[in-house]
């Protein structure tokens, strides 16, 4: 049997209540991914394992879990460095490595640049990568810095590079952009597709395609945005955690959330592309697509903007995982408990690669058989010292060191929001909850082994602290 094309699409912070029908943010266009969930099998119940970013990244490129934080594996000059934010562990084998080692001609193409930080490892068996410089805080310009204003993105008084520097080297990173071509999402999926072109007849081929947005910056071509709400009088807030904690308008927030709707349908716009791309190549009939995400993020759902390690509710945990196999079945959902270190043992049962034990399970024969049933009947997510343990009942949220659980749970039945905590009358359920997670961690409370940097990255963070008067 011929082997198939791989090429896989990762989104970073692209909730899992967008695309389909009848869910919450279901009226964000995003068409082509549409299209792709119909002719896909959908995971319905995917959540992050480890989160967020590199954690994720990690599993997803292994099969092996990041969560319990247990590798105590060197990140120096890599920040953050928070828990489970370090190299791929060399003991471990990544997909790309097994792929190309099956004669597969592999490729990454990213802007997703955690991944290419010192210290770091995630181009280990691709034969060719590109890496997109300049998203949010890449550190690919350090000037000039009189040709960047902060002033349209910050609360007024607050234009000051050592009060935001993360938003003054992004404005530095895409200081020269002309058109919607020169935005980074864009440049992604354009070499993307360039590199299919370039390797078409390189067969079987894996290519794997990391975009960071719709990640902060919300930064997205004004139009975009202005069909979901457009004000004149109201700041773009492109990197939206600067409104935590304050006390935004109406206007303010829906100019923000519309930052971000509008940032999701460019993203879907330019996936379009590749997938277009496949088709205009002759490639959809040898080539499987996937699309998974690594977390998503809040857009005033409880009155925050982003993500954050003890908010560990479906629209910061769930991902999006869709498979489309030219050989089928298409439209089918799952709704199977599934995680992303099923990953890898996943798309290597489909490819019909043998592999040693890995962490997850291949859970495609599961999901597209009626009546098949998995080995897991609830998920745990864990998010620096923060885990959720997830099922079909209840979602139970703590704190894994230290003797303040800080314990939280929800009856998803009846609270789907997960509004109303209910842990004062349910010690039942709470110590099922601790003793899933104990089988993961040991007794809890837990320390987790983690890397001591000799000294922080160094980053335009700390070049503004060092010259304060910078403006």
């Amino acid at each position: 049997m011929k082997n198939m094309n791989l090429v896989v699409i990762c989104a970073d912070t692209f909730r899992a209540d967008i695309i389909g029908k009848n869910k919450k943010l279901s009226f964000v266009k995003t068409p082509y991914l549409d299209t792709l969930a119909q002719e896909s099998v959908v995971f319905d119940k995917c959540f992050g394992e480890g989160e967020p970013t590199i954690p994720v990244r990690r599993c997803l490129f292994t099969g092996i879990r990041s969560f319990p934080w247990r590798f105590e594996t060197p990140n120096e000059g890599l920040q953050p460095a928070g828990m489970g934010w370090h190299p791929i562990p060399h003991k471990h084998t990544t997909l790309a490595e097994r792929l190309h080692d099956m004669g597969y001609c592999t490729g990454l193409v990213a802007d997703t640049y955690h991944m290419f930080k010192p210290t770091m490892n995630f181009t280990r068996g691709f034969l060719s990568w590109r890496f997109v410089r300049g998203q949010e805080n890449d550190a690919y310009r350090s000037g000039p810095i009189s040709e960047i204003d902060l002033t349209p993105y910050v609360p007024e008084g607050e234009a000051d590079i050592a009060k935001h520097p993360t938003i003054a080297q992004f404005l530095l990173n895409v200081k020269d952009r002309q058109n919607e071509e020169d935005y980074l999402t864009a440049q992604v999926f354009q070499t993307a597709s360039n590199w299919l072109e370039d390797n078409r007849h390189n067969t079987p081929f894996f290519l794997w395609v990391d975009s960071f947005s719709p990640h902060e910056m919300w930064d997205v071509p004004r139009y975009y945005a202005d069909h979901y709400f457009s004000d004149p009088m109201v700041k773009d807030y492109i990197y939206p955690q600067v409104l935590n904690g304050r006390n935004p308008s109406e206007a303010v927030i829906e100019r923000t959330k519309a930052l971000y709707f509008g940032f999701v349908t460019y993203v879907d716009r330019w996936v379009g592309h590749l997938l277009k791309t496949i088709d205009l190549l002759g490639l959809q009939k040898d080539t499987i697509v996937v699309f998974i995400t690594d977390h998503g993020t809040e857009v005033w759902d409880k009155g925050r903007f982003s993500k954050s390690a003890d908010r560990l509710y479906p629209y910061n945990t769930q991902l999006n995982w869709f498979i489309r196999n030219p050989d089928g079945p298409h439209g089918k959902h799952s709704s199977i408990w599934v995680q992303n270190h099923d990953f890898v043992p996943t798309i290597l049962g489909v490819l019909d690669i043998e592999h040693e034990p890995l962490d997850g399970s291949n859970v495609w024969s599961k999901a597209i058989k009626k009546t098949a049933q998995h080995n897991c009947d609830y998920v745990i997510t864990g998010w620096g010292p923060n885990v959720c343990v997830r099922d079909q009942d209840h979602s139970v949220h703590l704190c894994t060191t230290g003797n303040d659980r800080k314990i939280r749970v929800y009856d998803l039945k009846l609270d789907s929001e997960e509004t109303t905590n209910i842990s004062g009358q349910n010690s039942e359920i709470i110590q099922k909850a601790i003793s899933r997670v104990e089988k993961l961690t040991g007794p809890l409370p837990t320390t987790f082994g983690q890397y001591r940097q000799k000294s922080s990255a160094r980053s335009m963070r700390t070049y503004a602290l060092q010259h304060m008067n910078l403006t």
